[in-house]
């Protein structure tokens, strides 16, 4: 990414969070409202999908983090001047 502008790496890293998010939504709420939980479930592809789901989960919660962290090194110049300018940063 070192050729490619500085706006346009914030759109690529908005654009990342925002899908990230979305995935991180739509198996947070299936896993929460659709798909059985518990032994008396009986199991079966409904368990199987449950637990792919989760998994999915866990991984994007885990690349939703890391694209934050980019988003705020982006973003620090900006963070630090209003920290300043409002007096709590030195």
């Amino acid at each position: 990414m070192a050729g490619i502008g500085k706006t346009s790496r914030l759109w690529a890293i908005n654009i990342i969070s925002f899908l990230l998010f979305c995935v991180l939504s739509f198996t947070g709420l299936v896993n929460w409202l659709l798909l059985p939980r518990g032994p008396a479930s009986g199991g079966g592809f409904l368990i199987s999908l449950r637990h792919f789901f989760r998994d999915v989960h866990e991984w994007t919660s885990l690349g939703f983090i890391i694209a934050l962290a980019i988003h705020l090194y982006l973003h620090w110049g900006y963070i630090k001047s209003n920290l300043k300018r409002s007096g709590l940063l030195n």
